[in-house]
């Protein structure tokens, strides 16, 4: 709820802070930084000292970050505090994960994963119209305190119900890769966000970004060598963990560009305000609810590989639509696009955060799911980086004195075409991948109906 709700505020949120709304990007990618730098350091820390631990350490974190949020009265401020709820993110997602894929068998895993999802499918659906209606008729910062209750109440509900996992022989943590990956990841996103804005001089994003990219490359030699590295590379031998994360990545960096691209269109662009903006955006939340109830038939049916690659041209194109919306494009007319776009993806991430288990073993887990959570949180911020960075310059190619209605459609088109690039790498997956999943997920409805 917290990544959405604040999409809708942002223009309001820019204004406030003598902000451009396209630098605005940096609210949602200085949060992804977090998440790059110290996901991959949360399966260890889960194995040492216990998932619930982590789990509720993060819960705190994030509760503490939401709430200067509230007090920020900076770009710089605001920066920094949604960098430290990102430390808390980067904890409780892959730490989820690594609860579930410990705690159920492999034949009801599909299942699981769509339990686990269904309830933060109700983020989505709140997040967007609650924070337009804050936005609206109250105030931003009213957007961050709300999530003090929920925190609080997701404290009590992990130290009763979590198990405090722990892996009895964690191999020492890799100093060096956290190193190499925590500069590599954050001077590589925030160089890339910060290319074509005037926030600092033209030259410190490129060098950022060259730094960056180079110390990740350094990390990904220094892995190839290392017994027990940060992040295992290796584990992308098995085909169905490395379509999940490599065609998962080029799918995700479309999905992440909407949360930030939807919204500012629907506002700057069309001239909606915020609560108007929020109802249309949740309408994608209620098509991924949907979906969600039919997941498991469909991969039975047609199997991982099929539907990861048709799906993903259907997501893709739905994305590319959005661009399409004008002033005169009816409002249910809009509903209904942004419901398929909400249809898609669901049954994508519901393929891609399963099968990437198929051939797992319980004890990688933890190293598949750092692995996996890194790389799908750092295409979600590219995503964004990507969309602002093509809307600025279609912007500045037609002229306009401020952001206008048809400088939105090739960023659209182009986060589009990203979904629809992940095809040829699910494509090498056998046509076999994830039958076990499948099978088990068809012989428990099959055992529950006698």
């Amino acid at each position: 709820m917290d990544i959405t709700v604040i999409a809708t505020s942002l223009p309001a949120l820019a204004r406030d802070l003598g902000q451009d709304p396209i630098t605005l990007k940096l609210a949602l990618t200085s949060y992804v930084v977090s998440l790059g730098v110290f996901i991959p350091i949360s399966g260890w820390v889960a194995d040492k000292l216990g998932a619930r631990t982590i789990f509720r350490s993060a819960m705190v974190t994030f509760m503490l970050g939401s709430i200067l949020c509230a007090l920020s009265d900076s770009l710089g401020t605001f920066v920094a505090a949604r960098l430290l709820q990102g430390v808390g993110g980067a904890m409780m997602v892959p730490v989820g994960r690594i609860i579930i894929a410990r705690s159920v068998s492999k034949a009801e895993l599909v299942r699981a994963i769509s339990y686990l999802t269904l309830p933060s499918l109700m983020g989505p659906v709140i997040g967007p119209p609650l924070g337009g209606f804050i936005t609206t008729y109250f105030h931003w910062r009213w957007i961050f305190l709300i999530n003090i209750p929920i925190c609080l109440l997701g404290l009590y509900l992990a130290g009763r119900y979590i198990e405090n996992f722990r892996e009895a022989h964690a191999p020492p943590l890799d100093l060096q890769g956290f190193f190499l990956t925590a500069c590599g990841g954050a001077l590589a996103m925030l160089g890339f966000s910060l290319l074509g804005s005037d926030l600092v001089a033209w030259y410190l994003p490129l060098l950022m970004a060259a730094v960056g990219v180079i110390a990740l490359l350094l990390y990904a030699r220094h892995a190839l060598r290392s017994e027990h590295p940060l992040l295992d590379f290796r584990l992308l031998r098995i085909p169905t963990l490395r379509a999940s994360v490599l065609g998962g990545s080029l799918f995700r960096v479309g999905l992440g560009a909407v949360p930030f691209l939807l919204p500012l269109y629907l506002q700057e662009g069309l001239g909606l305000n915020p609560f108007e903006a929020g109802t249309i955006t949740c309408a994608s939340a209620f098509g991924a609810m949907f979906m969600k109830a039919i997941a498991s038939r469909v991969l039975q049916r047609y199997g991982f590989r099929k539907v990861l690659m048709v799906n993903a041209v259907f997501a893709g194109m739905v994305i590319a639509s959005y661009g399409l919306f004008t002033s005169a494009t009816p409002y249910v007319v809009m509903i209904i696009a942004v419901l398929l776009g909400g249809f898609f993806p669901s049954l994508q991430f519901t393929c891609l955060n399963s099968i990437a288990y198929a051939d797992i073993s319980s004890r990688d887990a933890g190293r598949a799911t750092s692995l996996a959570s890194v790389v799908q949180q750092l295409s979600l911020g590219m995503g964004v980086t990507i969309a602002g960075l093509v809307l600025q310059i279609s912007h500045s190619l037609q002229g306009h004195a401020s952001i206008a209605e048809g400088d939105f459609w090739p960023a659209f088109l182009v986060v589009g075409l990203f979904s629809v690039a992940s095809v040829p790498l699910t494509g090498r997956l056998p046509r076999n991948a994830g039958q076990e999943l499948t099978r088990g997920n068809a012989e428990s409805r099959s055992g529950n109906a006698h």
